[in-house]
């Protein structure tokens, strides 16, 4: 199980684009509504009805978590404790978490990004606290968290996720399929 989390002001073609390309390669997704209602809307005014709410998460039996940039919607997930405290295990104990855009601010104030490197939005490389920012590349990948620039960078990003759960030929494939690249 993939959790991708939206909060209120979310940048959409982030989250959907991950979500939209995980279920073409049959990975089980789900989003997550940060708030009390199903309908979030996005930083450009798209709403959309998460698949759940954060309390119905089962973080236990997920293995990846993904994180949308966007404003204000990097600020939301920040200020989750919840989400604060399930990333912070699933780094300790070895699970997946991938960030886009602004959203690995939120890895680098948890003090998740210590010691590893990792990409963001041009411009807020200061918030990637303890990491070495990489400008070159549109996905890092260090570890088990894997990180990424932002809206343009969306389709690297989770094709870059399918790989990790489903291996680089069912990547490849879809790639194909989607004439990308």
């Amino acid at each position: 199980m993939v959790y991708v989390h939206l909060a209120e002001g979310f940048e959409e073609i982030e989250a959907l684009t991950v979500v939209d390309l995980m279920r073409r390669a049959q990975i089980d997704v789900q989003t997550v509504a940060m708030g009390e209602d199903k309908m979030v809307t996005g930083a450009h005014g798209i709403a959309v009805q998460a698949d759940i709410l954060q309390e119905e998460a089962d973080y236990s039996a997920s293995e990846m978590l993904v994180l949308p940039g966007g404003m204000p919607g990097t600020t939301h997930l920040m200020e989750n404790e919840t989400l604060g405290r399930e990333i912070q295990n699933y780094v300790q104990i070895g699970r997946w978490v991938a960030a886009i855009c602004a959203a690995p601010m939120v890895l680098g104030h948890l003090g998740v990004l210590e010691g590893k490197q990792a990409t963001i939005y041009p411009g807020m490389e200061m918030h990637l606290i303890g990491a070495t920012p990489i400008h070159e590349q549109k996905v890092v990948k260090d570890g088990r968290i894997i990180t990424s620039k932002g809206p343009g960078t969306a389709m690297d990003f989770a094709l870059a996720l399918v790989e990790e759960l489903k291996g680089k030929s069912a990547a490849d494939e879809l790639r194909g399929d989607l004439v990308f690249g």
